[in-house]
C-alpha cells in the first residue's frame, strides 16, 4: 500500500507541475530574469505551494500517526548550519544555470526527447553522493556530546 500511494502522489506532483508549466526551464529562467521580460507567474505556483503546505501539515501533523505509516518521518534539524546554507546556495545556482529543479527535472523523465535533463539528473546524483560522502566523513571526526 505504502508504494502504491507513493506512486500515486508522485504522479500527481510530477502532473501538478507540469499543469503549472514548471517542467519548462524557459519559465523558470524567464522569473529570474528581473532585468529582462520577467515573468511572475513561478511566484504564484510557489506561493500556492506554501499556503497549501503550511495547511495540510498544520492539520496533518495534529494526527498521532499518518494514515499510511506507522510514524512521522520528521527532520531532527532545528538549526541553521552553514553545511544547510552553502546546501542551498549550490542548489540556487544550479537552479538559475540549468532552469530544472528536482522535482521537474525527474518528472520530464516520463516525456521523450528530453536528452537535456540527463545531465541535470546526473548532476543531482553527484551532489546527494557529495553531501552523503562529506556528512558521513563529518560524523567520523566529529566529537560526540
Amino acid at each position: 500500500m505504502r508504494f502504491v500511494s507513493q506512486l500515486v502522489f508522485g504522479l500527481l506532483f510530477g502532473v501538478g507541475l507540469a499543469v503549472a508549466g514548471m517542467t519548462s526551464p524557459q519559465k523558470v529562467l524567464a522569473f529570474l530574469d528581473v532585468g529582462g521580460a520577467w515573468d511572475p507567474s513561478l511566484l504564484f505556483v510557489l506561493g500556492g505551494a506554501v499556503v497549501l503546505a503550511a495547511v495540510a501539515f498544520h492539520r496533518i501533523l495534529k494526527r498521532r500517526r499518518p494514515i499510511l505509516d506507522t510514524e512521522f518521518h520528521l527532520t531532527p534539524a532545528t538549526k541553521v548550519t552553514s553545511s544547510l546554507v552553502l546546501g542551498s546556495a549550490l542548489f540556487g545556482v544550479g537552479w538559475g544555470i540549468a532552469g530544472y529543479c528536482p522535482g521537474p527535472a525527474v518528472a520530464l523523465l516520463a516525456v521523450p526527447g528530453n536528452p537535456e535533463t540527463l545531465p541535470v539528473l546526473g548532476g543531482l546524483l553527484a551532489g546527494t553522493g557529495l553531501s552523503v560522502w562529506f556528512d558521513s566523513k563529518r560524523r567520523i571526526f566529529t566529537p560526540r556530546t
